[in-house]
């Protein structure tokens, strides 16, 4: 009976992911009109008598509220336009012309709010010059704070109405010749008095940190990629449990070799191993769609993951499953997590080998279900036994340039 009704969970929230990935199927994909992407690069693709736009994918929040981009190219007469406009902005109008978008222009410096009639803001922007757009964290009596930045310093900001749409980031052109570099990932936050940048790293979120690199909810791969001990490991602060069950990660480059792991890891899993490598671990992994489960060998289990694909990882407890009299993380010991200003990164520590099997430790606990999806489709399940401590998401990176954007709680709210 207990198999019945983990079966049927099971396919509950295989449908509950389903239907939010079928909503952000959507909601999440990029509209552009003459204009040509060429990976992060935007050229204007027109003739000079129509406008040009680029919607992202996905709007700001947030833990992603900032974007930024790099002129390449001013073109003919430097009609780039910076800004937020909503989802089914029509691509023929420039960001900020239309009711409920706002945005800066770099060829006189205006803001325009929702009017083609544009009120003076900033400088102008040249060839070279950094233009960014954010929002602000709150938004009090149903006004939202956008701000807008030149080569890193805000240049003002203005108070839009708090519309229960999101806003995209947004780019406009108007002339031949013209050219940016977008960072969708940019990170923004004010300056201190010795000029250098505050940065929400997130990385109170992880608890261990060899070759990763942490910029918000960004994680990069900052190792040597040369042999199979050039592993860069992440590890969360804290084990899934019956309230965060499933956790996700988007690969936004996939590097040289997309050698990108995604799974569940003891506690002191070694720095130097992918997820699923040792004992006490098992994890998808991108770039042959095997499973791994203790092992250096891997079993087929799905299919290869590529730049753009979002590949998530959860845990189906037991009806009857409690820690310690409670579902809440906060009845585990949290007492050894090192504490938010203790993480450490070990790219510059010594790399001396770890010792791979534990001593004496018990590692056996209760079975329970571990599944896999990417792109919110399930790809499978194993059956394994819970560490006693517990299964951290842990990510693994091993060739130069991968990056992915993790997301722990794509389920909560």
């Amino acid at each position: 009976m207990d198999d019945i009704n983990l079966h049927y969970r099971f396919l509950n929230w295989r449908r509950r992911i389903r239907e939010i990935r079928e909503v952000r199927a959507v909601r999440y994909r990029e509209r552009l009109k003459r204009m040509l992407r060429d990976g992060d690069i935007l050229r204007y693709h027109g003739n000079s008598d129509e406008v040009g736009c680029f919607v992202a994918a996905r709007p700001l929040s947030r833990r992603n509220h900032y974007f930024e981009v790099t002129i390449l190219d001013t073109g003919v007469r430097g009609m780039i336009a910076v800004g937020l406009v909503p989802q089914s902005y029509k691509l023929d109008h420039q960001p900020g012309w239309l009711p409920h978008s706002v945005a800066f222009h770099a060829d006189d410096g205006k803001l325009y709010n929702g009017n083609t009639i544009g009120q003076q803001f900033g400088p102008k922007c040249c060839r070279g010059d950094k233009v960014g757009c954010g929002i602000s964290a709150d938004a009090d009596d149903g006004q939202l704070t956008v701000f807008f930045t030149k080569n890193g310093k805000e240049v003002g900001s203005v108070e839009v109405p708090a519309s229960p749409d999101a806003l995209y980031p947004a780019v406009g052109m108007h002339s031949l010749g013209e050219e940016v570099l977008l960072d969708l990932n940019a990170e923004w936050g004010m300056e201190e008095d010795d000029g250098q940048m505050i940065v929400d790293s997130h990385e109170e979120d992880w608890a261990r940190l060899h070759d990763i690199k942490v910029t918000g909810t960004l994680l990069e791969y900052t190792g040597k990629g040369k042999s199979i001990m050039d592993v860069g490991l992440a590890q969360a602060r804290r084990p899934l449990n019956t309230r965060f069950h499933y956790y996700e990660l988007e690969i936004t480059d996939a590097g040289e070799k997309c050698y990108i792991a995604l799974g569940l890891a003891r506690r002191d899993y070694p720095k130097n191993r992918h997820p699923g490598w040792s004992r006490g671990s098992i994890a998808y992994h991108a770039d042959d769609g095997k499973l791994f489960q203790g092992s250096g060998v891997g079993d087929p289990f799905g299919p290869r993951c590529f730049e753009g694909d979002i590949m998530g990882c959860g845990i189906m407890f037991p009806r009857d499953f409690n820690l310690d009299g409670g579902d809440d993380v906060e009845d585990w010991d949290l007492d050894e997590f090192p504490k938010p200003g203790e993480v450490q990164n070990e790219l510059y520590a010594n790399n001396e080998d770890e010792v791979e099997e534990d001593e004496g430790e018990n590692l056996e606990g209760r079975k329970v279900t571990v599944f896999f999806t990417r792109n919110g489709k399930v790809v499978g399940r194993r059956e394994v036994a819970l560490p006693v401590e517990g299964f951290y998401p842990t990510i693994g990176m091993m060739s130069t340039g991968e990056k992915v954007r993790v997301d722990l709680h794509p389920l909560s709210g």
